[in-house]
């Protein structure tokens, strides 16, 4: 009984999950179609990384209502005991459904961050080539060393073979260090000593040329999106100024000349009363004031 409602439980959450995937699915099919409908260059659109990400990662759901996993007929064996063809499409169904993490990277679209990232990694590319060639140079050097130390002089099995080292040398040098691979041995240690100082140096020689790429990239991409954003607050704001001056010209016809609110005529005599009551204060206080003969001139009333 229990082992029925835990399928139960199991097959409704599989269920909701379905239902989750698809609405989600069909919203990323709908944007990636508008996309593609407005695009100036289809070809242009197709070559975009981001867009084959996109692609890549809607792909698989289709793919998996088509050809289901479960399928009997994907179970199928040839006579010789070898995996058939439908069991190598089923492997690549299951790859392909892995690429569905792919989801994630779509958020670079809408991350300053990312974008940065995926910048800096691109402007790097030799940087990165060449930490990657210290790195075999000193895996190649570190690992037939510490074979010699451990194997050939002390006898342990650990260090089986030179290529088995290599990954003994990559985890030391990056200064990971998963302890499945240790030297016992005092010339072993000593390898190992220089293997992980050697390491930390070579790790350190690119980063501060990545690290000024990042940051450069990063003050160019926000110059770029302040720029951007300037630019649509100009265009609303004058689409807003046009809109207005068609409304204003829209009144003007149909109100003719009257365009005056009512009351401004009235206002204006009321202005013009107090002006010319100030002005004529103004010429009785130079009367008054004739002994030091400062009157104003007519024309100033």
């Amino acid at each position: 009984m229990s082992a029925g409602l835990a399928m139960g439980e199991c097959s409704s959450k599989c269920y909701n999950m379905f239902i989750i995937e698809t609405v989600c699915v069909a919203w990323f099919s709908l944007e990636f179609l508008l996309r593609f409908v407005q695009a100036p260059s289809k070809l242009e659109f197709l070559r975009g990384p981001l867009n084959i990400i996109d692609a890549m990662a809607i792909l698989p759901y289709y793919v998996s209502l088509v050809v289901s996993e479960d399928d009997p007929s994907l179970e199928h064996e040839k006579p010789g005991g070898g995996k058939g063809y439908l069991d190598k499409l089923g492997l690549v169904l299951r790859i392909l459904r892995a690429l569905r993490i792919l989801y994630v990277m779509r958020l670079a679209r809408h991350s300053l961050g990312l974008q940065t990232l995926g910048l800096t990694v691109r402007r790097s590319t030799r940087e990165f080539g060449l930490l990657l060639l210290f790195l075999c140079v000193a895996v190649t050097l570190f690992s037939p060393l510490v074979h010699l130390a451990e194997s050939e002089l002390t006898g342990t099995h650990d260090f089986s073979s030179i290529p088995a080292s290599y990954w003994w040398a990559i985890i030391s040098m990056t200064t990971v260090g998963y302890g499945d691979m240790v030297p016992r041995s005092i010339p072993g240690q000593v390898v190992a000593l220089s293997s992980i100082l050697s390491g930390i140096l070579i790790m350190a020689f690119p980063a501060t040329s990545i690290f000024h790429m990042f940051s450069r990239s990063y003050q160019e991409l926000k110059m770029e999106h302040d720029r951007l954003f300037k630019e649509e607050c100009a265009a609303a704001a004058a689409a807003a100024a046009a809109a207005s001056g068609e409304l204003q010209e829209a009144g003007g016809v149909e109100g003719g000349e009257n365009l005056a609110p009512p009351g401004l005529g009235l206002r204006l005599d009321k202005d013009s009363v107090h002006s010319l009551e100030s002005l004529s204060l103004l010429g009785k206080g130079g009367d008054a004031a004739g002994n030091n003969n400062h009157n104003l001139p007519p024309a100033a009333f």
